[in-house]
């Protein structure tokens, strides 16, 4: 069975979330997107553990359901460990997947003895991220620990302010339990193939969604059965006809992407920052170095590199941002959404439209200017600013004539 999985999410528990980040609304915007597997995220919170055992049900082997929703639940958390190690201060974000609410309880009162799982829906542990993996695989073998965003500055494994050079610098012993990493919105797996490790596991793409809508921003389609062990058996083999492939932001749109200083308004790519000695030219402190420039660092292959067998990977804009820009008018207002609901009820989910509905049928429906928004992001004509120190980079699909002629036309209209 082919499906699309995100492995993680946030609950209304975590700190910068929406509120309206329930079970009801993830499963509702999970479908919505085309996600048929999503996180439930959070495990680890009392409040939000609590919820899961009420509302959800036990439907495949792992999975769970929300009523009759065709939307599927897989037990995840995201933890936060800050810890010192080799002389330097850690900060390094995992995911853990748990095959069951009781495993999932089991880690919970395991961790409670070590920290606060109350205050943060993603608590943070003075914990090693390895000492982590260790009482997890403990508890089940069947348990995955996936380090997040893995090349973002501050919280990734190979982040340049807190981070690690490789997975064994990090893991050590344990290393070989390490089965994928995560790749983050301001990286993609072409950069991540150019480091040894990025070859070696498997490479997965999620939301990090923090509000119901965010769902499916990145996500994994698998050709398997659906249950929790087929899909954790596709990650581990890393089998092309069962981990079809991974779809992407554009990863200059990521927050991490060039190195920069957000109070100067200064972003530089990695060449142009090596030349300021990676300090602000404006201030003189020193940047946020980059997910590009920390690849360029650990890589020992050249730009364009594939590796034998890897997983391909699709790169798209969300649906909502490309109707917006189409329609020259911004994502929150209520004509772009009356737009983007009519697309999804008259087409079918998000990822359909985006990804493999015609042009010629999106255009019978949303006219001729998204259709060709959507027909430009498919084919990589877009315009970007890169994301640097924790700034969205901004995406540009139409040039500045073409949206002066959207405003003319509706002035018209």
């Amino acid at each position: 069975m082919k499906f699309i999985a995100d492995f993680h999410v946030h609950s209304k528990y975590s700190r910068a979330t929406s509120k309206t980040t329930d079970l009801e609304n993830i499963s509702k915007w999970a479908k919505i997107k085309g996600v048929k597997v999503i996180a439930c995220g959070d495990f680890t919170h009392p409040r939000w553990i609590k919820e899961i055992k009420e509302s959800l049900k036990p439907a495949e082997p792992g999975l769970f359901q929300l009523g009759n929703s065709d939307t599927r639940f897989i037990l995840t958390t995201e933890i936060s460990c800050i810890y010192s190690k080799g002389g330097k201060i850690r900060k390094i974000h995992a995911v853990v997947i748990a095959p069951s609410i009781e495993i999932a309880e089991k880690i919970n009162e395991k961790l409670n003895e070590i920290g606060n799982l109350h205050s943060d829906g993603r608590p943070i542990l003075g914990l090693d991220v390895k000492e982590l993996l260790k009482i997890v695989l403990d508890i089940s073998p069947d348990c995955m620990l996936i380090p997040a965003h893995c090349l973002t500055p501050w919280f990734g494994l190979f982040g340049s302010k807190s981070g690690f050079d490789s997975i064994e610098e990090c893991f050590e012993e344990l290393s070989s339990h390490i089965y994928a990493i995560e790749t983050g919105l301001s990286a993609d797996p072409a950069m991540i193939w150019r480091i040894p490790d990025g070859r070696k596991v498997a490479l997965l793409s999620n939301s990090d969604a923090h509000s119901p809508e965010k769902i499916g921003r990145e996500a994994n389609v698998f050709d398997t059965e659906l249950s929790y062990y087929s899909i954790l058996e596709a990650i581990k083999t890393r089998d092309p006809k069962k981990f079809l492939e991974t779809i992407e932001f554009f990863p200059e749109e990521g927050k991490y992407h060039y190195d920069g200083h957000m109070d100067c308004k200064i972003y530089l790519s990695p060449k142009e920052s090596e030349e300021y000695g990676e300090l602000c030219p404006v201030c003189g402190r020193k940047l946020t170095v980059g997910v590009l420039n920390r690849v360029q660092k650990l890589a020992d292959k050249e730009e364009g590199f594939i590796p034998e067998n890897a997983i391909p990977f699709r790169r798209i804009i969300p649906l909502k941002e490309i109707v917006a820009e189409a329609m020259n008018m911004g994502t929150v207002s209520k004509a772009v959404n009356r737009a983007y609901h009519n697309l999804i009820e008259n087409l079918g989910s998000e990822f359909d439209i985006l990804l493999d509905i015609s042009i010629e049928k999106i255009k019978s429906v949303s006219g001729e200017k998204i259709a060709e928004g959507i027909k430009r992001a498919r084919e990589g004509k877009v315009n970007i600013r890169p994301g640097y120190d924790g700034e969205f980079g901004k995406i540009s699909i139409f040039s500045e004539t073409e949206k002066r002629d959207i405003i003319r036309q509706r002035k018209l209209l």
